[in-house]
């Protein structure tokens, strides 16, 4: 049974009637982001890879060096989807509610989707992917907006076949997969014919592509798998020089910033015994995102047959650093990774080379948890091909940035509920090659790891230590130099605009809260 047998026709019923003269001016819109995917994974972003597709995108628009995430899936998706901060949209932490509403699980009432801000603007709202901002209904993807859905409604789940607990759905409707499947392959391609359905109509559209590439578990085409086997026997430590090497030679880096340290939990890849083993898990990871960038490919071409191309806005960017996680719920030691019934994931040592130069992973809010590759393609108005925009970012500022583009109003009200004020800022200037006004401070809180950057100046802590670091990231982003100790006064005044903050958004203590994995 096709996507099309289960249209969702009430979906827009609380809209007002799509109109908008203008709609043939408008771009299409197209959001695609990656899961779990280090800063430095993909070719253009300093890489081996192979990612042909998001190089080409990147050769003719925009790579942003500075661009920030929220440190995990469900804290960036909702900041994505909402232009606010993740607790002010009740998703603190992850999907478990944690007994406050800035940690209830999903996205509340008192925030807008892009879905349902974009529609009465005159787009079409579209998306295939993961969702993990709501488990249950209403909290569904077409409950928040979107015309049409396929995708995984929860988090972390096997590539070749749907095990429960774990939920998909094809618009309103629960979904199974059967025959021939493949997850990156059925988001594209339910994407793809969602294109086009809307491609041909006289409004614009808005479309979400998630893909859950290169999440764990570790499952890939055997041939994509075979494009990289034995192409990490030379370990960790000889990637993360060659990375690094790489986005010097690109100047997506400043020479001043040093490779940080191998992780302290990593030992060095001279002293390791199981190399093959290891060799393989870089191996499938790696064809993971290979088939991400075949699909997107896909996508490209699609609306390249369409005759869209010129007027689409494409943006590609990753849900927050690479995945340090092992011994995951449910793995199993005596299956290779691969194929449906493995379960692993790449473990520390490798994420430690995703997210080359920088410290730390998913979950920290150190550069390497909150560092994402934003790629921007507007072939219509982006004319400087091959750009570098180091001017810091933030992925509620994509929201900003639909409704610029689209005409429409971001709404104070919404359903009869308050909304809270949208915190993004458009990146329409920076596609323009004109000066864009960022944002005055960044945030951070996830599980107890806290961090604020104003200007240069970073104030980070990791949970449970808690002790503060200060980092000047003009002069080290890869964050190498504590300077807390010699500049007292500034960490004071970092702490009190945390704090601040912390207080307006509902961020409790950690120890309050119930640590979850990314699965849950």
């Amino acid at each position: 049974m096709n996507r099309r047998q289960f249209l969702n026709l009430s979906a827009g019923a609380a809209f007002a009637p799509l109109v908008c003269s203008a709609a043939s001016k408008r771009p299409n819109i197209i959001v695609m982001m990656a899961d779990d995917m280090g800063f430095s994974d993909i070719g253009c972003y300093g890489g081996e890879v192979q990612t042909p597709n998001l190089n080409r995108l990147a050769e003719s628009g925009i790579r942003f060096t500075q661009f920030y995430n929220s440190a995990r899936c469900c804290p960036t998706r909702a900041s994505l989807l909402t232009g606010i901060d993740n607790h002010q949209a009740g998703v603190g932490d992850m999907v478990n509610p944690k007994g406050t509403p800035a940690y209830q699980g999903y996205l509340n009432q008192q925030c807008v989707t892009i879905a349902e801000a974009i529609r009465p603007a005159g787009y079409h709202a579209l998306m295939s992917g993961k969702w993990h901002v709501g488990e249950n209904r209403p909290h569904w993807p077409t409950d928040r907006g979107f015309e049409h859905y396929f995708g995984l409604i929860s988090g972390a789940s096997n590539y070749w076949r749907l095990e429960p607990p774990r939920q998909m759905a094809l618009d309103d409707k629960p979904y199974t997969p059967s025959g021939k499947f493949y997850m990156t392959d059925a988001i594209a391609g339910h994407a793809i014919e969602m294109m086009r359905e809307y491609g041909g109509k006289p409004d614009p559209y808005f479309m979400y592509v998630a893909f859950t590439s290169p999440h764990w578990p570790l499952h890939a085409w055997p041939e994509d798998i075979a494009k990289y086997r034995g192409k990490y026997q030379k370990g960790w430590d000889k990637l993360r020089e060659e990375r690094y090497a790489r986005q010097l030679r690109m100047k997506l880096i400043d020479p001043k910033w040093p490779l940080s340290p191998r992780d302290p939990d990593v030992p060095s890849w001279d002293s390791i015994k199981n190399k093959d083993d290891f060799d393989l898990r870089m191996a499938v990871y790696a064809a993971q995102i290979d088939r991400m960038d075949q699909n997107i490919g896909r996508i490209l071409a699609e609306l390249k047959r369409a005759g869209q191309e010129e007027n689409t806005l494409v943006l590609f960017l990753s849900d927050n650093g690479g995945c340090h996680e092992e011994n995951i719920k449910g793995e199993k030691k005596d299956v290779p990774p691969g194929p449906a019934d493995s379960f692993t994931s790449y473990g520390r040592p490798w994420a430690n080379a995703s997210n080359t130069p920088f410290r730390m992973f998913k979950h920290w809010v150190h550069e390497g948890g909150i560092s994402s590759p934003l790629i921007a393609h507007w072939p219509a108005v982006i004319r400087n091909g091959g750009t570098l925009h180091h001017q810091p970012a933030h992925v509620t500022d994509i929201m900003a940035t639909c409704l610029d583009l689209a005409g429409g109003e971001y709404p104070k009200t919404f359903n009869g509920n308050a909304i809270t004020p949208m915190v993004g800022r458009t990146l329409r200037p920076t596609f323009e090659g004109k000066p864009r006004r960022g944002h005055d401070a960044y945030y951070w809180e996830h599980e107890g790891n806290r961090a604020v950057r104003k200007d240069q100046w970073k104030l980070v802590s990791k949970s449970p230590d808690d002790t503060w670091e200060l980092h000047d990231l003009q002069a080290d982003r890869t964050e190498v130099h504590d300077l807390a100790a010699s500049k007292p006064e500034k960490v004071r005044e970092l702490r009190g605009m945390y704090q601040a903050w912390a207080d307006s958004v509902g961020v409790i203590p950690h120890s309050r809260k119930n640590r979850t994995s990314d699965a849950e």
